[in-house]
């Protein structure tokens, strides 16, 4: 497995990490946690170092969950979690205090086994608290060893710059792929300019662009999905043109088009680490190998004129999710 740094601090990870959210949260039944627990090592013995996590997944159960199966290897992978979020989940509103981001730190350093956070986030800027106030409790946390570095999730360029000066951010996780290039107007710019590593979560598009979901797909009754106005029918069948374009590159790769798609993303800067989850082992696999499919600056240029010309439809959120991105 090929390797990334993330941030000016020497963060190491796997060149592809695995989120785990799906296993316990968001996309419909949990996994068995046995069958999780072997998932994820699984992911380690195929040279994963970088598994994401966070105290809402669940909440709580997915950190549980994380910790447990990375238990013996600690000194062997990275761990992100991320704070911000409120006691209730992300129903329960959102919660930056610094307080309350200590509080969160201890809690999620039992429940993950470890003694210190290898990245933690911030899930969602917290519009009730400065953000120089956020950036310094973790400072604080990184002075007293239960941090290493700081990570923040679906903030504007503005926001990251204030954080930035004071408390330098290793990460920005927000979501990026070939079904979503928002964040190649001020974002990407914004992060190479200061040192910043990139983490696409979604980096296939909640699934969509492995070609294996259509305007027919039924999601489970829990699956965050069926709230997406992307993933609405009509909306999928009009988006499916961007799938046919993976397909036919994939074709002349002798790859899938998941394996496109995230070959796609790893092209696009040295300090971008993807973030696919799934619930099943030939899916990880198929993701994992993505990192050994070359594409060239001709196909990237192909990929690109095509992509740009399709009209994709529907919002990624619903509004009230909306709204709480890009702050």
């Amino acid at each position: 497995m090929k390797k990334r740094i993330l941030g000016n601090n020497g963060l190491d990870v796997s060149a592809l990490g695995l989120g785990c959210m799906g296993m316990s949260f968001g996309l419909g039944e949990p996994m068995d946690k046995n069958e999780a627990i072997k998932l994820i090592r699984a992911a380690v013995e195929k040279g994963v170092t970088f598994f994401d996590t966070a105290e809402v997944y669940g909440p709580f159960t997915n950190e549980e969950l994380v910790g447990e199966a990375l238990a013996p290897f600690k000194n062997q992978v990275k761990i992100a979690t991320k704070f911000g979020f409120d006691v209730g989940g992300i129903q329960g509103g959102l919660n930056s205090r610094p307080e309350h981001i200590k509080a969160v730190a201890e809690a999620s350093l039992k429940r993950l086994k470890i003694e210190s956070i290898d990245l933690f986030y911030q899930h969602r800027v917290d519009n009730d608290v400065p953000i120089e106030e956020v950036a310094g409790a973790v400072k604080d946390l990184i002075q007293e060893g239960k941090v290493k570095n700081f990570g923040m999730s679906e903030a504007s360029a503005k926001t990251i710059r204030k954080a930035h000066a004071v408390q330098p951010v290793a990460a920005l996780q927000s979501e990026y792929s070939l079904f979503w290039r928002e964040p190649e107007k001020e974002i990407i710019p914004t992060l190479e300019e200061l040192g910043i590593g990139f983490v696409p979560f979604s980096p296939l598009g909640k699934g969509f662009l492995t070609g294996k979901i259509d305007e027919k797909t039924a999601f489970d009754k829990s699956d965050f999905r069926n709230i997406v106005p992307r993933f609405s029918e009509e909306n999928r069948k009009a988006n499916l043109a961007l799938v046919e374009l993976l397909k036919s590159v994939a074709v002349e790769k002798n790859a899938t088009p998941a394996q496109i798609a995230l070959a796609w993303l790893l092209a696009q800067k040295p300090f971008i680490v993807p973030i696919p989850g799934t619930t099943k082992l030939h899916r990880l696999e198929e993701n994992l190998g993505a990192v050994n499919v070359e594409l060239s600056v001709e196909d990237l240029e192909t990929i690109n004129a095509a992509a740009n010309k399709l009209n994709l439809q529907g919002e990624r959120y619903p509004e009230n999710l909306q709204k709480l991105v890009g702050r």
